[in-house]
Formats: C-alpha cells, sequence, structure tokens
C-alpha cells in the first residue's frame, strides 16, 4: 500500500521531459484521463487488501469504503493543486473528475465484495 501511495505521488509529480508517444484519445476518451482514472482505481482495492481485519460488520465497511473515498479524493485534489504549482505540469479539474470516478467506482466494487463476503460467512 506504501509503496502504490509512493509511486501514485511521483507519477502525479515527476516530470516527464519526453512523454510517450500515443494516442491522444482512446474510444473518444483523453489518454490522459485514463491514464488517472488507471492510477486512482486501485486506491479503494488495496486498501481493502491491507485493511480487512477491521471490516466485521457491515456498518464497518461502509464507514471504512467512505473513508478510503475521501482519503482518494483528498490525495488527488492534493496531486492535482501539487501539480498546479510545477512549471513542468498542470492540474486540470477534468484530470480530478477521472481520479474520483475510479473512486467511486473501485470504493463500490469493494463494499460490495466485503458486504457480500459478510452474509456468505454468516
Amino acid at each position: 500500500m506504501a509503496l502504490y501511495l509512493v509511486a501514485l505521488i511521483l507519477l502525479c509529480l515527476l516530470n516527464f521531459n519526453t512523454p510517450p508517444n500515443v494516442q491522444k484519445t482512446l474510444f473518444g476518451i483523453p489518454t490522459d484521463k485514463i491514464v488517472h482514472f488507471c492510477m486512482f482505481f486501485p486506491l479503494p482495492i488495496l486498501a481493502f487488501f491491507a485493511f480487512d481485519k477491521y471490516t466485521e460488520k457491515v456498518w464497518t465497511s461502509l464507514l471504512f469504503t467512505l473513508l478510503t473515498f475521501a482519503v482518494g479524493a483528498g490525495l488527488a485534489a492534493f496531486t492535482e493543486w501539487a501539480q498546479s504549482l510545477t512549471p513542468y505540469r498542470s492540474g486540470e479539474k477534468l484530470d480530478f473528475v477521472a481520479d474520483i470516478i475510479a473512486l467511486a467506482i473501485s470504493s463500490v466494487l469493494v463494499a460490495v465484495l466485503d458486504i457480500s463476503k459478510m452474509k456468505k460467512s454468516r
């Protein structure tokens, strides 16, 4: 989990002088938004695997999911803000939106899987 967070922050803030030559869009979606989605999607999943032992009841699972989403949203906001302070990157609202969509989808999946796991064990 810690390595993922370090990698995420580095990917968001490092200066890539020569970015790879990739398509500008994929299925009409800007490629950089897809990259942001892919970078933030694993956060709730990794948090679940790291801290699953603390979610023994449905309400704790939902609370954990909301907390994970809030921390992820804060991290997404921080990285966009930090990018806007650098001369070589820019903070974009749509990047933040892509991050939030990834966190929301991943958080819902984690909550559903965790709650269904609890119901099966009863």
